[in-house]
C-alpha cells in the first residue's frame, strides 16, 4: 500500500509538473495586471451610486461533433482582467459589498484546477493564480457563483450586455457559463428569455417620452420594427404604436418591465473606454500591424499567375505565425477578379489567379489580442493595366485625403467625407457614372473603424482623439453587368491602413506595405524567398 501510494503520489506531481509547462511558455510582452487594475478602476469610475457591471466570458463554440472552436475570451473580460480561460464572470461594483463579512469591489469567478480537465485540455490558472495574475482579491470557483449571498434586486442599475442564446449547457461542469447565466436569470429581475438591446433602448424611449414626443417615438419604433420584423411581435412596443391618447401611452408605460437590467450604457461605458487607446495598447496595435504590413510585402514578392487565392491567404498566415501571432484578427479576405467585388468575400476558393486580373487581399494579424486590419490590391502579374491604374489611383487618392482627416478634433465622418469627394470627382471624370449621387453603387461601405482588441472595436464614434487608431479604406467595385463601359468590369480596389491619431498628426501604422501603384510593382520585381520551395504534387 505505501509502495501504490508513493507511486500515485510521483505520477500525479509529474503530470502537474508537464500541465504547468504549458503556461511557462507563455510569452512575456503582454498586458501586466497593472493594466487591468485600472482598466477595472476606470469602469468603476463611470458606474453610477449602487450598480453593479456584468461580465460573462464568451461561450465555448462547438465546430463538429466532439470537436470545438479554439477559445476565444471576450475581449472586454480580457481587457479588465486578461484572463483568457471559458466559464468565467466578472462583477465589478460601484461601492464595496460584504461577502460573507468581507469588503469587496470586484468579483472574479473562474474555473478551479481539475487534474482530469487539465490532462486533456491543458492547465487552468486556478483561484490563487488568478488572484496573483489579475490583483483581484475576491477570486473564487465559478462553481461558488450560485451561492454568492449577494442581491441582484438590491441595486439599482445592473449593467450588462444582452445574453446569447448559444451558450451550451455542459452538464458535467455546475460551474460553466451555462450555468452560471441561467442562475443569474433566476436571482435578477433579468425581462423574458428573447430580451435584447434594441427592446431597452425602446421601453427607455418610451418610459422618458412626453406627450410632444410621443408620436416621434412611435415613429422611432415603426423604423426598428422595419429593420428587425421580430420586434413586430412584442406587444408593449405594437400597444404604444397604436396608442392614439395619453392615457393609452400611459397603461403602456405602467406595463413596461419593471427592472434594474440595463442593456445599453455598459455599450457606452466600454466604448468610451476602448476607443482612446493606452501606450501599452499602441504598443501591441503596432506590432499587428506590422506583422500584417510584412504578410502583404512577401505576398507582393511571391505573387505570379496560376497561384490560387488559398495559396496567397496561407503565405499571409504563414508569415503571421513566423512573428507569433496568435490568430487572424478575422476571416481572411483574398479575392481575385470578380472575386474582390464581394465585400467579405472568405471562401477564397478559385483554384488559379489569371495574369489579367487584380487580387485584393484584407488581412489582419491578431497579436496578443490586439488585431490589425490591413488591405492591399495588386496586379497577378505584377504590372497594372491602363484601367486598372485608373481606378487604382482614384482609390489612392481618396485615400491620400480621408488620411489627412484624421486630425484630433475633427468628426469621425471626416476621412469619409474627404474620400468619397475624390471617389465622386474619379469616377465622374472616367464616365463610370453620370451624377456625383450615383457613387455608391460602386462604394457601398463607410470608410474607417476603430481597431483594438476588436477589428471593429467598440467606440461611440465620437470626435476624434489623440490615440485612438483607425482604418481608412476608401474602395471602387465594379462587378460584372455595372451600368458602365465593360472595360471596367472585374475591377475591384481597396486600400486599407491603420491611422494612430496624433496631436501631430495622423501616423500611417501599415505605411511599411508598400500601396502606391510604381511602389508595388517596384516590390512585385523582387526576388522571393519561396521561390524555391517546392512541394511534391499530390494528385
Amino acid at each position: 500500500m505505501k509502495i501504490r501510494l508513493t507511486f500515485l503520489i510521483t505520477v500525479f506531481l509529474v503530470g502537474m509538473d508537464h500541465l504547468q509547462a504549458q503556461y511557462k511558455y507563455e510569452p512575456k510582452d503582454v498586458l501586466t495586471k497593472d493594466f487591468h487594475a485600472n482598466r477595472r478602476e476606470a469602469v468603476r469610475a463611470k458606474l453610477s451610486k449602487n450598480s453593479v457591471a456584468v461580465f460573462f466570458a464568451n461561450p465555448v463554440r462547438n465546430r463538429a461533433n466532439d470537436v470545438d472552436y479554439v477559445y476565444h475570451q471576450d475581449p472586454d473580460l480580457y481587457y479588465l482582467t486578461g484572463y483568457k480561460e471559458p466559464n468565467a464572470t466578472l462583477l465589478i461594483f460601484s461601492e464595496p459589498v460584504d461577502i460573507n463579512g468581507k469588503q469587496f469591489k470586484e468579483l472574479f469567478f473562474v474555473q478551479p484546477r481539475s487534474e482530469q480537465s487539465e490532462m486533456w485540455n491543458g492547465e487552468r490558472l486556478g483561484i490563487e493564480r488568478t488572484k496573483e495574475r489579475t490583483g483581484i482579491e475576491g477570486v473564487f470557483a465559478n462553481d461558488f457563483f450560485d451561492d454568492l449571498p449577494l442581491d441582484f434586486k438590491s441595486f439599482d442599475k445592473v449593467l450588462m450586455y444582452e445574453l446569447k442564446g448559444d451558450v451550451r449547457d455542459n452538464r458535467n461542469d455546475e460551474g460553466d457559463l451555462y450555468s452560471m447565466m441561467q442562475y443569474f436569470k433566476e436571482v435578477t429581475d433579468y425581462p423574458e428569455a428573447d430580451f435584447s438591446e434594441t427592446e431597452d433602448q425602446l421601453y427607455t424611449l418610451i418610459e422618458t417620452a412626453d406627450e410632444y414626443s410621443a408620436a416621434n417615438v412611435a415613429k422611432v419604433i415603426g423604423r426598428a420594427m422595419e429593420n428587425d420584423p421580430s420586434l413586430a411581435k412584442n406587444e408593449t412596443l405594437k400597444a404604444y404604436q397604436n396608442a392614439s391618447t395619453l392615457e393609452e401611452r400611459t397603461l403602456v408605460v405602467e406595463k413596461l418591465p419593471k427592472t434594474n437590467i440595463d442593456l445599453n450604457q455598459l455599450h457606452v461605458i466600454m466604448g468610451a473606454l476602448r476607443e482612446v487607446k493606452l501606450e501599452e495598447e499602441i504598443s501591441m496595435l503596432k506590432k499587428a500591424v506590422r506583422i500584417s504590413a510584412m504578410g502583404q510585402v512577401e505576398v507582393m514578392k511571391a505573387m505570379h499567375p496560376g497561384m490560387s487565392e488559398r495559396e496567397v491567404q496561407g503565405i499571409h498566415e504563414f508569415v503571421f505565425k513566423k512573428y507569433g501571432a496568435e490568430f487572424e484578427g478575422y476571416p481572411s479576405i483574398v479575392g481575385g477578379g470578380h472575386n474582390g467585388c464581394v465585400l467579405h468575400y472568405i471562401e477564397n476558393n478559385k483554384p488559379q489567379l489569371t495574369k489579367d486580373e487584380m487580387i485584393l487581399m484584407d488581412l489582419g494579424a491578431e497579436y496578443r489580442g490586439y488585431t490589425a486590419d490591413v488591405t492591399r490590391t495588386i496586379p497577378v502579374n505584377g504590372k497594372f493595366s491602363k484601367e486598372q491604374k485608373a481606378i487604382y489611383e482614384i482609390v489612392y487618392k481618396a485615400q491620400e485625403a480621408g488620411i489627412q482627416a484624421c486630425q484630433v478634433g475633427e468628426d469621425f465622418s471626416a476621412p469619409y467625407i474627404a474620400s468619397v469627394k475624390e471617389i465622386k470627382e474619379g469616377l465622374m471624370k472616367l464616365g463610370i457614372i453620370k451624377t456625383e449621387a450615383d457613387y455608391g453603387i460602386y462604394l457601398p461601405h463607410g470608410v474607417s473603424h476603430h481597431i483594438g482588441l476588436d477589428v471593429h472595436d467598440k467606440s461611440n464614434y465620437s470626435d476624434f482623439q489623440e490615440n485612438m487608431v483607425i482604418t481608412v479604406e476608401p474602395g471602387i467595385y465594379i462587378p460584372e453587368n455595372s451600368p458602365c463601359d465593360p472595360k471596367w468590369w472585374g475591377i475591384a480596389v481597396r486600400i486599407e491602413d491603420d491611422i494612430l491619431i496624433t496631436s501631430k498628426g495622423p501616423v500611417n501604422l501599415s505605411e511599411e506595405a508598400p500601396r502606391h501603384w510604381k511602389e508595388i510593382e517596384k516590390v512585385m520585381k523582387q526576388e522571393s524567398v519561396l521561390e524555391k520551395w517546392e512541394l511534391p504534387v499530390i494528385e
